[in-house]
């Protein structure tokens, strides 16, 4: 039980340590280019898209046109629309190659990584530096992996949704009402 007990308290420790690292100026440019995008693409591989995932479908329930890249009712993408990529090194062959096609299209990109002067991070038009480690293994840590750096994402994301839903007056019941209800 000492290295699950460990884990929790690495974890909600470094939560509360990205938390301080989070910009607001980085936030409030999320926002502005979410907000009004006609189209919200999302994409990340492995672990960072299932976190990317989740942020779709929040964006689903908030009312926003809301993508993730890759899935067959993807639409095309083009210069009024913005792409948000999770990466933690910044470097995720699939993720640089959507990326390029992106900013081929004229469309905002928006990476979230633990790594500022990566591939994917000089490509992107608004950085978010999301502290955790990553696949590139910076350092030991109780928690696996890119744990650290998925959790962190996540909480990022979810929190931005929060204040999106504050920003257009919606509730939880909004989001019930978005909610799937053949499951």
């Amino acid at each position: 039980m000492n290295q699950f007990l460990s884990a929790i308290d690495e974890i909600i420790n470094h939560l509360h340590n990205a938390k301080q690292t989070f910009k607001e100026e980085g936030v409030e440019g999320l926002l502005a280019l979410i907000l009004k995008a006609h189209r919200i693409f999302v994409y990340g591989a492995g672990r960072s898209g299932h976190v990317g995932r989740m942020f779709t479908q929040r964006l689903m329930h908030l009312g926003l046109n809301s993508y993730f890249v890759g899935e067959t009712l993807t639409p095309s993408m083009d210069k009024d629309d913005v792409l948000i990529v999770i990466s933690g090194s910044g470097q995720t062959t699939s993720t640089l190659s959507i990326v390029e096609a992106a900013k081929n299209h004229r469309a905002k990109v928006v990476c979230l990584t633990a790594h500022s002067q990566s591939p994917i991070a000089r490509k992107s038009d608004l950085l978010v530096s999301v502290a955790g480690k990553t696949k590139l293994s910076e350092f030991k840590s109780y928690a696996p992996f890119t744990t650290l750096f998925d959790i962190a994402c996540l909480t990022y994301l979810d929190s931005l949704a929060s204040e999106i839903m504050a920003r257009l007056n919606l509730s939880d019941d909004d989001i019930l009402r978005m909610h799937a209800t053949v499951e």
